[in-house]
């Protein structure tokens, strides 16, 4: 298991600008859907954590919100910015009131975008590739 943190980490630390936008949507992502999952069939034990993942998620969205620049792409802004806020607000609501279908709501808003970075990556690195 060391071995595999290690390699995480070496991964993290020489992945590109581009690679790291990545990570950070899929991490949320799949903060927002182990909560959710928390939230369906709670554990008493569970709550602190799955409380967690709602705010490391919301955290990862606030940051992602303030990158976007409107004098590049002042539609894109909009339309991402109303976006974040939409899932920021579902994953608030998800932590006060432990309603999975909040964070389900945030998780199901959110991944199209990631799936989106995902492969404009992909389509960027390939281009890069010889």
């Amino acid at each position: 298991m060391h071995a595999t943190r290690a390699y995480a980490r070496a991964s993290q630390e020489t992945a590109s600008k581009e690679r790291l936008m990545v990570l950070l949507f899929e991490t949320a992502l799949r903060h927002m859907r182990t909560a959710a999952t928390m939230l369906e069939h709670p554990a008493p034990a569970q709550l602190p954590e799955a409380l967690k993942l709602l705010t490391k998620a919301n955290d990862i969205v606030t940051e992602l919100a303030s990158t976007l620049d409107a004098r590049q792409a002042p539609e894109l802004a909009q339309s991402l910015g109303e976006l974040y806020r939409f899932v920021s607000e579902r994953l608030a609501h998800a932590g006060v009131f432990r309603d999975a279908k909040a964070a389900n709501d945030a998780a199901t808003a959110f991944a199209p975008i990631v799936e989106g970075f995902q492969a404009a990556v992909a389509a960027m690195t390939s281009q890069a590739t010889p």
